[in-house]
């Protein structure tokens, strides 16, 4: 599960901080629990983010049945995609 608290700091390190691999791996290690992967936003079409901010959306990530997919579903959720969104 991540909680909407966690979706919420987690968004306000990436608001802080320059966007980036190096930024990324921090978060895995303050977040060990969570799965984080980073993506440019246009791949992934056709679903609503989680979370809208200026430069990135965040989208949750369900790993259960050995399948991931995207998730609206915060009790689901077991990892973050972080989708740079360029101008």
């Amino acid at each position: 599960m991540i909680s909407s608290e966690q979706l919420q700091r987690i968004a306000a390190t990436v608001r802080a901080r320059d966007l980036n691999e190096a930024m990324v791996s921090d978060l895995r290690t303050e977040y060990p629990d969570i799965h984080f992967t980073y993506c440019m936003e246009d791949d992934i079409p056709n679903h609503e983010p989680m979370l809208e901010a200026e430069g990135f959306n965040l989208y949750l990530v369900d790993g259960r049945d050995h399948c991931l997919c995207l998730t609206r579903n915060h009790e689901y959720a077991s990892g973050i995609v972080i989708a740079e969104v360029l101008d």
